[in-house]
């Protein structure tokens, strides 16, 4: 091929990318309209000239701003009348004030002002104000068990010392877990795929993984190595009938903590190929951890002149740990997690994970994600998402901003997820964004996490809103 002909190919290369990216910043800025039009004509004159790949990432698009809709689902009367619930005389002053300082988290989309439909319950959560003025008959909020500190951090540290050992207090664990598909979200007789979330054995963190049993009974587990694993199972649809799919496993999950001295902690060695079995671990990783200008310089506000490792990771722990929480937008509809996640004014766990992790690995901390499901011994149980940082010499260990720290007025316990870990947790995921065993055909609904499963028949996706699910834990013995 002449060099002119590789010019050529380059520049067309070069340009689909850019038209992609356009259309994505056209998503971002709530013109969809403008998009939709791009997209058409894009995937129009592409058929001839682009990969697949290509083609899937413009439809991608058409798909994105489908779901955002779904999450921006209310106008400003439906938020108030929400509201209302809970402040019975709510005026309309207050509410443009919490919307103008940003409270309620809207997109303006081809000129219409949309509201998340999780922005009047986040309200309570970021306004102190707010939460002053909600009906003194409305239950407080609550939060995990574990998001407090109690015996069960101080059983962990203790043990954890006492033997020298990182894995300590086990339970061994029961789960079942149903995904379920709507009635008639698929025609009568058609096969529906399904991936359900199962654990990989770590040792130290979650071992004896065993599947008791599912349904149907002839699913495929994803082998160890699958970092999202998964059991893969197919049923046929019955007309005017949900399709359940479940399964029963029981394995043993530890908790984890170490003692982590801050003056034996030294920096990685960024020689060229002395650390090639981190160095991905560092690195950017498009489109969720980029070392954009902005997040050099909030790390620069942060980390200050501090050059230690895990002093340096202990500060950008507690300013991450200062994002409140907030229900989360589908991950699948957000450009760049750790980005949004900087900029806006709260986050949940896997968009404060990943904010971490990208500010770890900008100074030179090595971070891997890790997501599952967290339990208790009494009736609780929610999806969450955490990660690891490596600090030599005590290698990879855990953390959890969202947990964040503790308030117990025990440095150690205080500072537990930083190096720790609670025994009331299963990893389904040891990275994010990572393929199915067997792949999957369609879009994903989640492109990001794995907590909730997935499933697809041939005519597409069945996104969140055609399926439910159920999870259900219980501890079968404990040390």
């Amino acid at each position: 091929m002449g060099a002119r002909c590789v010019a050529l190919l380059l520049t067309f290369s070069v340009a689909r990318a850019d038209t992609v990216s356009d259309i994505r910043a056209l998503v971002d800025g709530g013109q969809f309209n403008a998009a939709e039009s791009r997209i058409a004509g894009a995937l129009a004159h592409s058929a001839d000239h682009s990969t697949n790949k290509e083609q899937a990432a413009l439809q991608y698009e058409r798909e994105r701003m489908r779901r955002i809709l779904l999450d921006f689902s209310l106008t400003a009367e439906d938020v108030q009348a929400r509201l209302r619930r809970q402040i019975p005389d709510l005026s309309s002053t207050e509410f443009a004030a919490w919307d103008a300082a940003g409270l309620l988290e809207r997109m303006d989309i081809d000129g219409r002002r949309l509201y998340f439909n999780r922005a009047p319950s986040n309200l309570f959560r970021l306004s102190p104000e707010a939460v002053a003025r909600r009906s003194p008959s409305t239950p407080p909020w609550t939060d995990g068990p574990n998001e407090t500190a109690n015996a069960h951090h101080r059983e962990v540290r203790d043990e954890a010392l006492e033997t020298g050992k990182h894995g300590v207090a086990p339970r061994h664990v029961q789960v079942t877990y149903s995904l379920i598909v709507n009635a008639d979200a698929v025609p009568d007789g058609e096969t529906i795929s399904a991936w359900l979330p199962f654990p990989r054995v770590i040792p130290g963190q979650q071992e004896n993984v065993r599947l008791v049993q599912s349904t149907p009974a002839s699913g495929l587990i994803a082998p160890e190595s699958a970092l999202q694993r998964t059991v893969y199972m197919q049923l046929p649809a019955e007309a005017h009938k949900p399709t359940r799919f479940s399964i029963t496993y029981e394995l043993t999950v530890f908790g984890q903590y170490h003692a982590i001295d801050a003056s034996k902690v030294r920096p990685i060695a960024r020689t060229p190929g002395k650390t090639p079995a981190l160095a991905e671990d560092l690195a950017e990783r498009p489109p969720h951890i980029v070392f954009t200008p902005a997040m050099r310089e909030y790390s620069r506000k942060v980390v200050g002149t501090e050059t230690n490792p895990y002093r340096i990771a202990q500060k950008l722990f507690v300013a991450v740990d200062r994002i409140p929480w907030g229900g989360a937008r589908e991950y699948s509809t957000i450009s760049n997690i750790s980005d949004y996640a900087l900029h806006s004014n709260h986050a949940d766990c896997g968009q404060q994970t990943l904010l971490l992790m990208t500010l770890l690995r900008m100074n030179g901390i090595p971070t891997r994600w890790q997501s599952g499901w967290v339990f208790a011994d009494t009736d609780y149980d929610n999806m969450h998402d955490w990660a690891q940082l490596y600090l030599p010499p005590y290698g990879w260990v855990p953390m959890d901003v969202t947990f964040g720290v503790l308030q117990s007025g025990d440095p150690q316990i205080d500072g537990f997820y930083l190096g720790g870990l609670d025994s009331y947790r299963i990893a389904f995921n040891d990275d994010f964004s990572q393929p199915f065993v067997p792949a999957k055909q369609h879009f994903r609904s989640d492109t990001v996490d794995s907590q909730r499963g997935e499933v697809e028949w041939r005519g597409g996706n069945l996104y969140f809103d055609q399926w439910d699910y159920e999870f259900k834990a219980h501890v079968l013995t404990q040390k």
